[in-house]
């Protein structure tokens, strides 16, 4: 069945969305055997979600805004000019709603200098361009209303007058209205900028095959690496005794100390935080378990020989979203004696081309 979208023609957003479901899936199968072809006779068929499904997907967006006489656009940058995606099939209902609602009650650019919308599921922040503090009255009772109506529960404006490339600064946070956190439909906690898998049913297959192939007990030290609100932290500590993770934000380890609270979590990256995960190995355990998943520059260089040459896991899983920097790491662990068993990719984000990718590693000459 064709699944082309239909979406303003000058949006450099989703560029599958002219190609059907297989297409798209047949495509990205095709590039990661193409990108990790050293590996192809253990790369396994793309998961995804089930025809249907691929629609509607996206409850975490940022997006930029301008001004335009009487309302705010609200989409993706194109050539210096806002493309306004109010009906984006790929947005989830309370994305659509959430935005639509706001792109007609915001006050005009000169008296609120809004330059990106941004929204995590029911947690929607408004950047602003600016260090002072706009009036509120734009914030009706039928505004928050309407916002509650449609999934919103913490409306935040972040001031930050540098704001470009770098969307969000550490400092000049309001939340002003509702509350700091909210539940995703896991029971787990999270907030206006922490990272969240996009579908969360497709995330939680990938952990599962994970969880199958460490083969938790209570007796092994699980490292987790890029840990962001704990949910693969959650998902070992209730196998096993001894879970630590790094994670560099903030905010997602408050959550991650919610959503985990037995694990060991520490702050930082994970080339500054090797002195303590080198400390832990001291303990005494049967097996060495570690997940990795980091942004798409991958394993820091000190990171990448900390694993081979000091914490050597009997077995590892990594889930990458970048195919190139996968490759360079996955070479330079299989020069550290590690073994390829298995790699799954995995259609995270359904009509756009992006694809990410869960290798499955285990230590040569294992005792």
């Amino acid at each position: 069945m064709h699944t082309s979208l239909t979406c303003p023609d000058d949006c450099p957003g989703c560029g599958h969305r002219h190609l059907t479901t297989q297409q798209s899936r047949d495509q990205k199968q095709q590039w990661i055997m193409q990108k990790l072809a050293g590996w192809a006779d253990r790369i396994q068929s793309i998961q995804a979600v089930p025809a249907g499904e691929d629609l509607g997907y996206r409850d975490k967006v940022c997006l930029s805004a301008s001004w335009r006489e009487t309302h705010w656009d609200i989409g993706l940058l194109h050539q210096d000019e806002v493309i306004a995606i109010p009906d984006c099939p790929v947005h989830s209902p309370r994305v659509k709603n959430a935005m639509n609602c706001l792109a007609h009650a915001l006050p005009p650019a000169s008296a609120f200098p809004m330059a990106y919308y941004a929204q995590s599921g029911a947690q929607l922040t408004l950047v602003l361009k600016s260090r002072g503090m706009p009036t509120l009255t734009w914030l009706s009772p039928d505004l928050i209303e309407n916002l509650s109506h449609v999934g919103i529960e913490g409306v935040w404006l972040h001031r930050h007058p540098s704001s470009g490339r770098r969307v969000f600064a550490k400092n000049w946070w309001d939340l002003v209205w509702g509350k700091a956190r909210s539940l995703d439909n896991s029971g787990l906690t999270y907030g206006p900028t922490a990272f969240q898998q996009l579908i969360p049913g497709l995330f939680a297959q990938a952990l599962d095959t994970v969880a199958a192939f460490f083969a938790l007990t209570r007796e092994e030290i699980v490292f987790d690496l890029y840990s962001g609100i704990g949910i693969s932290l959650a998902r070992w500590s209730k196998k096993s005794d001894c879970v630590i993770g790094v994670e560099l934000s903030g905010e997602s380890i408050e959550c991650a100390k919610i959503n985990a609270p037995g694990a060991v979590i520490y702050r930082g990256t994970c080339g500054h935080r090797l002195p303590q995960l080198t400390a832990a190995l001291n303990k005494a355990h049967n097996r060495r378990l570690l997940f990795a998943n980091p942004p798409r520059t991958g394993l820091e260089p000190e990171t990448r020989e900390w694993v081979g040459a000091v914490c050597r896991p009997d077995k590892l899983a990594y889930l990458s979203c970048s195919a190139g920097t996968l490759k360079r790491d996955l070479r330079e662990l299989e020069d550290q004696g590690y073994r390829i068993d298995r790699i799954i990719p995995y259609d995270f984000f359904p009509k756009t081309h992006h694809v990410e990718t869960l290798a499955l590693l285990s230590r040569k000459n294992q005792a």
